[in-house]
């Protein structure tokens, strides 16, 4: 016993690693340790510091005495070796793992013999903005290979089987090739035979399912839910359901979000961006339109009395972007960036440009001239022109004059050049 009762301590963390409250039951806490375990397993690709603070966590709260004791006093009380021991007496979180799923996990049975982990299957998927603002679900068909079950994945009817004499087992086998007098390469290939199992199943024995391949197609419907707020190249991954294969952890299926263009709204991170193009008068005098949103619902946007809108302003509205991921109530800004589509020349009279400037703001002071002013002006006369057009035009026109150059610079050749004698 302690001479004295140790300092209470946190006795939160441990259920937090879990995910499950202070009263989870033992069934709770083994399905919370399950999910959190293969999710964080090494061989699956987790973090070993995170996968054993979780085994650690469920050691503790698995035993009623050492969980009360932590509920308790906390942390430490453990560490200072109440309830029968240290945090040096845990067991190994490889051993607690292997105990608990039996060798039913697909994962290495213990620390002296690790499974290769077989590859992952990456797969895009297209969706829209309309997919991705409003949360969808998207049914796909899949073939694997599936471990036979009508021989477990062995091969063989008797569930053993022989070695290749090809290669006697290794699975290897070393080519010697000559490739010149006197010089001779040797490679080393996978057995041909085995395939490169170091196996050899005999006909007779062979599994009249898998016919000795150890698997078989199996088709797969996976319901891919992709949830509000995604972001483009967003990874949804289906944790072991790749291809399976004999010792061998079965890798993952990965979709990978692939945003398609929608053809009014872009989208920046939370936010949502659109162009939309107003007449002279509607930017003068006030405007109003209806917006259809990726969501169904019908906006009414307008402009405040008396507002002038400018070519390119921008106008924001609160909440009508994109929904986070994660926390779909939140949502970003909806941006609306104004074309102001000006009158074609010649269609206003000179009357009603005369109506016009009545009504709009004078002209700067000293823009009109005198007539002695424009006696002593040469006229001009102004052209419609597509400047994108023209710096291009002239820059092709430049490229082919300096390929001009170069040519009378290479007919010239590298000697000096000689003039002809005058008469």
């Amino acid at each position: 016993m302690f001479g004295r009762m140790p300092k209470k301590s946190n006795n939160t963390k441990y259920y937090e690693v879990l995910g499950v409250s202070k009263t989870a039951t033992q069934d709770e806490l083994k399905k919370a340790y399950r999910k959190a375990a293969i999710k964080n397993h090494p061989d699956k690709g987790g973090d070993p510091e995170k996968f054993k603070e979780i085994s650690q966590a469920y050691e503790v709260l698995n035993d009623p005495e050492k969980r009360d004791i932590y509920d308790q006093y906390g942390e430490d009380a453990l560490k200072e070796g109440m309830g029968g021991g240290s945090s040096s007496d845990f067991h190994s979180p490889f051993d607690l793992f292997e105990q608990l799923f039996q060798g039913r996990s697909g994962f290495g049975v213990g620390r002296g013999h690790r499974q290769k982990r077989g590859e992952d299957v990456v797969h895009t998927m297209k969706v829209s903005l309309e997919d991705l603002y409003n949360g969808t679900t998207k049914k796909l068909s899949l073939s694997r290979n599936a471990l036979c079950t009508k021989c477990k994945g062995k091969g063989s009817k008797s569930g053993a089987a022989g070695t290749c004499h090809g290669c006697r087992g290794a699975g290897m086998r070393t080519i010697t090739r000559q490739i010149g007098l006197g010089m001779i390469q040797q490679m080393n290939t996978v057995c041909p035979e085995c395939k490169g199992s170091g196996e050899m199943i005999s006909e007779k024995d062979k599994c009249p399912s898998c016919k000795g391949n150890k698997v078989v197609q199996e088709k797969k419907v996976l319901e891919v839910h992709v949830e509000k707020g995604m972001q483009h190249g967003q990874k949804i991954v289906f944790q072991g359901e790749a291809d399976e294969a004999p010792d061998t952890v079965t890798g993952d299926i990965v979709f990978v979000l692939q945003l398609k263009d929608h053809p009014k709204f872009k989208r920046k991170s939370d936010d949502l961006f659109i162009e939309h193009t107003i007449s002279l008068t509607e930017a003068l005098c006030g405007f109003q339109f209806v917006l259809t949103h990726l969501d169904g619902r019908q906006l009414l946007i307008k402009s405040n009395p008396g507002e002038i809108i400018k070519p390119g302003q921008h106008k924001a509205i609160n909440d009508e972007g994109m929904p986070q991921h994660g926390r779909p109530f939140m949502k970003g800004r909806l941006f609306v960036e104004f074309n102001v589509e000006f009158p074609e020349p010649g269609a206003l009279t000179p009357g009603q440009c005369r109506s016009l400037e009545k009504i709009l703001p004078p002209r700067p002071a000293g823009s009109r001239l005198s007539d002695m002013e424009l006696d002593q002006c040469e006229e001009t006369t102004m052209h419609d022109v597509n400047i994108e057009e023209e710096m291009r035009r002239r820059q092709q026109h430049r490229r082919q004059q300096e390929a001009y150059d170069e040519d009378d610079d290479e007919d010239a050749g590298p000697g000096p050049r000689v003039q002809c004698a005058q008469q």
